[in-house]
């Protein structure tokens, strides 16, 4: 792992939601706790709706020093000044958004459970790769990325990991001190005591 005493906290909004809401929300949230990047991960693919959410979230979050990128529309990132690009399918576009957003842009990438596909993406040019889910769940094929996987990549490899999908306490416990970030999502928005509440708990929760 690198330096950080716990992994930082990398947010992914919710895949639908009403913008001036969720801005109040995102906001009050990013006063409350240190955040090191926030990822718009929309289900929709309306480049409309996207850019307004894109322009919206970046000022509340680059206000704040708080990196935004977004899945996949690398050709998003230039004209809305975001930070970066999180790619979901692995090792596939990596170079291309490279080429296309340069070398200081952040580029990441999500490779399951694969080991290979996350040494691959990080080869040919990712500043850092995700790996998950964490927990067991009945969608896809119950493939779980599970503690070994980051021990083995904290211990030999440099480039950043990150964890995300189906986030337990069992699941947190056993992987904490092998990633550099942890990606919350539905676990803090949809939280019955709210995002704030939920935050700081995980955040506890990684520093014990």
């Amino acid at each position: 792992m690198s330096d950080i005493d716990s992994a930082q906290i990398y947010l992914a909004t919710p895949q639908t939601f009403e913008l001036p809401e969720f801005s109040e929300v995102l906001g009050t949230v990013l006063d409350a706790v240190p955040v090191a990047c926030l990822r718009i991960s929309m289900a929709t693919t309306d480049e409309r709706e996207l850019s307004r959410a894109a322009d919206t979230l970046r000022e509340i979050c680059h206000v704040r020093d708080v990196a935004v990128v977004i899945d996949d529309h690398y050709r998003m990132v230039a004209t809305h000044g975001l930070d970066g690009v999180h790619l979901t399918d692995g090792s596939r576009h990596v170079r291309e958004a490279r080429e296309e957003l340069g070398q200081d842009a952040i580029v990441g990438a999500y490779c399951g459970t694969e080991k290979h596909q996350g040494m691959t993406a990080g080869e040919i040019g990712t500043d850092y790769i995700a790996f998950g889910p964490i927990g067991g769940s009945a969608l896809g094929d119950g493939s779980v990325a599970d503690a070994a996987l980051f021990q083995w990549w904290s211990e030999m490899i440099e480039i950043p990991v990150i964890a995300e999908g189906n986030i337990t306490d069992a699941a947190l416990e056993a992987i904490k001190d092998h990633i550099d970030f942890i990606t919350l999502s539905d676990e803090i928005w949809a939280a019955s005591e709210g995002p704030v509440s939920a935050l700081k708990s995980i955040v506890a929760k990684l520093a014990q």
